[in-house]
């Protein structure tokens, strides 16, 4: 096994790791022993830039959540058609997030783990509330007379709720197809009220 005296290019490595092991076999495969392994070093290596198991988790979840965050800004200004509509702005953000949950399973669910999340390692103040920002600004600007924050959050736990459950095969066979733009303007009339179409 190789070993690296850089401790930023290791550090980086072993996140490069994780990552590359959750999206090719989920959370489950991120264990030392296997980060390391996979790295091309000794089982102990990984201690000397992750005190404990969860910091390492927490760093690559943060890789997520950045990933997550500039896919949604891109898209987001990069909108098309509906680039200075709000409500459209939020149908884009809605897709991404949907889109980032079924291809990065193993990732998004690593990011939204209780134990994660509940470490205080993770800088979840830097990683998703920017994300969270985009979003209440959008709603604030659909319904300006709301509470933003409020509503935003509901249509956060519901987007998250779709996520889980598209996820999982749920919902396709509740509502009997496969497409999801449905769910995502019934999810977008639900909180910030129908347009006429």
């Amino acid at each position: 096994m190789q070993t690296d005296s850089s401790g930023g290019g290791l550090r980086d490595r072993l996140i490069d790791t994780g990552v590359a092991l959750v999206d090719a076999r989920g959370a489950a495969a991120l264990t030392l022993r296997e980060i390391a392994r996979s790295a091309g070093v000794s089982h102990g290596a990984p201690r000397r830039y992750f005190p404990t198991h969860l910091e390492l988790l927490s760093a690559i979840a943060r890789r997520g959540f950045t990933d997550l965050g500039a896919r949604a800004a891109q898209a987001v200004q990069s909108g098309g058609a509906g680039a200075d509509d709000p409500r459209a702005q939020l149908a884009v953000l809605a897709r991404v997030y949907l889109d980032f949950a079924a291809r990065h399973r193993g990732m998004y669910e690593l990011m939204f783990r209780h134990d994660v999340l509940e470490s205080g390692t993770l800088g979840l103040r830097e990683t998703s509330l920017p994300l969270f920002g985009m979003l209440t600004e959008l709603v604030a600007s659909v319904r300006p007379k709301s509470e933003p924050a409020v509503v935003a959050g509901a249509l956060w736990a519901n987007l998250h709720g779709v996520a889980q459950l598209w996820g999982w095969g749920s919902l396709q066979l509740a509502v009997g197809g496969d497409d999801v733009e449905p769910l995502i303007t019934a999810v977008l009339d639900a909180h910030l009220g129908q347009v006429s179409r």
